[in-house]
């Protein structure tokens, strides 16, 4: 579970951003310095890239931001390593002490358009990678890990099975799509197959078995997760395996990727992204472990899951036409709504599964950015969506940002970089939410997969359309 953490803002943030000296940088802008100095990690290709930002974008306060946002998993929450000769990298969340495979693949994520120029940031994600296969051997059912294997956490009582090293074991389809697409546009960039080495093709065998017995065709399977605890979004009904599913190719998730569980569990925006990264890890097995045979296994469960999608997850809505609902349960029940986290049905053209000029996918996001998603807030402080993680009224950047990456449309797009700017609330980051009505209410303020990917998003628009910038 991520900190559900709410702060009224009341000035500059002290915690995790340690001042050494102003750079020149503050007196440039005349907004104060935020960026801490004592940093965890430097790389010279996204230092020339907040130059060149700077230099060329004259809005000086989103320069300010695209400044400290965009480097901030680098300042702040990596631990770069070598174990037994290999790059190792350990990226936590920001104010939790422990990596998420999602999280720590979204964050170092933006970084893989720099890594060509840069050998020694393409390392530290060679060493995302490296770690990042270890704890998928550890428990494939796990969502964040500790550095230290021995390590008990705040959860270890947790009604599943636990174990040392374990942060926290929610089952979500996502912790494990998330490592492939960063192994593959990793492996796209550089051409580089070092960290796909036995290690890794077993990571991904178990990946496929995980899923496939996530399918439930027989039994329930091996998970189950309990907890006890005031949040009922933090454990799971009928003795920790979840409402029942009527099995058709779907994968069973008993979390979200807000860490959420699941009311029908048949969650679609994370069984599309699924087939996508199977279809990925199919490709880099083929073409760099020569293995046809676990390819096949791959392809096979992502047509299958890609059928199913197709049958089960297409509904018809009386104002908005066929749409993708957000959970099904394969008896004919389905969930209409979406969640700011990604995988979301938002942002699926992100993930590039579903082109984003899919008739479908446009229906449905016309009915995600209205007030019939019951977690899409508007307010005087901006409109996005949000979702039970931290509750109604709260909009998350995250949203915001995947409305923007997602868009074809300059003013919808040119509107999420001003709500993003505003919600910062004067203090030179993103945070986890915000209410919408008051920006300096907000949740987690130092939560870098916003960070991260709001400076992604500044980026991208500055590469393609740098006059929505002006």
């Amino acid at each position: 579970m991520q900190r559900r953490t709410f702060m009224k803002n009341t000035g500059l943030l002290g915690t995790a951003l340690v001042l050494s000296k102003i750079p020149a940088f503050a007196t440039e802008t005349g907004y104060p310095v935020v960026r801490t100095t004592k940093r965890n990690f430097s790389s010279e290709s996204v230092e020339k890239a907040i130059t060149e930002f700077s230099k060329n974008v004259k809005d000086k306060e989103l320069t300010w931001l695209f400044n400290n946002c965009f480097p901030n998993t680098l300042d702040t929450t990596v631990t770069f390593t070598e174990k037994d000769g290999k790059p190792d990298s350990y990226v936590i969340t920001g104010d939790i002490d422990a990596m998420w495979l999602r999280d720590s693949s979204a964050q170092v994520y933006p970084y893989l358009d720099f890594i060509k120029q840069d050998k020694k940031l393409q390392q530290l994600v060679a060493g995302v990678i490296n770690h990042q296969a270890t704890c998928v051997l550890k428990d494939p059912y796990a969502n964040a890990f500790y550095d230290d294997p021995n390590k008990v956490g705040e959860w270890s009582k947790d009604e599943t099975k636990m174990q040392p090293g374990l942060h926290e074991r929610k089952w979500e389809i996502d912790s494990l799509c998330y490592p492939i697409r960063l192994a593959y546009k990793y492996w796209k960039v550089t051409g580089d197959t070092t960290p796909f080495d036995a290690k890794w093709k077993s990571a991904i065998a178990l990946t496929l078995k995980t899923f496939k017995e996530q399918q439930r065709k027989q039994n329930q399977g091996p998970y189950s997760f309990q907890r006890k605890t005031a949040w009922a979004t933090d454990g799971v009904p009928m003795n920790g395996y979840g409402y029942p599913v009527k099995p058709n190719g779907l994968i069973c998730s008993a979390f979200r990727p807000s860490d959420d569980a699941t009311i029908y569990m048949y969650l679609v925006p994370s069984n599309f992204f699924a087939v996508v990264s199977l279809k990925h890890a199919a490709e880099m097995v083929s073409a760099i472990s020569k293995d046809a045979a676990l390819a096949a296994e791959l392809r096979a469960l992502a047509a299958e899951v890609d059928a199913a999608l197709k049958k089960y997850a297409i509904i018809n809505h009386p104002s908005y036409g066929r749409i993708y609902a957000y959970e099904v349960n394969g008896y004919g029940s389905f969930n209409l709504m979406d969640d700011a986290n990604v995988p979301s049905l938002l942002g699926l053209p992100y993930l590039d599964a579903v082109p984003v000029t899919d008739p479908v996918y446009q229906n449905t996001r016309k009915m995600l950015l209205s007030l019939n998603n019951p977690f899409f807030f508007k307010g005087k402080a901006g409109e996005g969506i949000g979702g039970p993680h931290a509750g109604k009224d709260m909009i998350w950047p995250l949203g915001i940002i995947m409305r923007g990456l997602t868009s074809t449309n300059d003013q919808e797009i040119k509107h999420c970089i001003a709500m993003l700017k505003s919600s910062n609330a004067g203090t030179g980051f993103m945070h986890e939410s915000f209410h919408k009505d008051d920006a300096k209410h907000f949740s987690r303020p130092w939560f870098a997969w916003a960070n991260t990917l709001f400076g992604e998003f500044l980026w991208e628009t500055y590469k393609k359309k740098p006059q929505l910038l002006a």
